[in-house]
């Protein structure tokens, strides 16, 4: 098990739908053998340069530990998700 950090970036939403999406991803996260340590929430930010026609969006900060087979699968999902902006996974130092 190593441990990450994925940060992601969803659209300007209502309330509900923005956190559907974070659940989702916890879901994810949880059926693919991983945990969430912590979670960092942002809250919605101005962006410094438009993307995809948003000029704000909710940020969102996991601390997971999983397998990289999980990582593959989360960075996956992450990319065909109309909701995301953008998203970032990286291992981090803390071993």
């Amino acid at each position: 098990m190593r441990k990450y950090e994925v940060i992601f970036i969803v659209k300007p939403m209502e309330e509900e739908a923005t956190n559907a999406v974070i659940e989702k991803f916890k879901k994810l996260i949880a059926d693919n053998g991983g945990t969430i340590d912590k979670e960092d929430v942002w809250g919605k930010k101005r962006l410094a340069y438009e993307i995809k026609d948003c000029t704000e969006g909710f940020y969102d900060l996991f601390y997971v530990t999983c397998e990289p087979s999980c990582v593959a699968e989360c960075d996956r999902v992450m990319k065909i998700t109309d909701e995301l902006l953008k998203h970032m996974i990286v291992k981090s130092d803390e071993e």
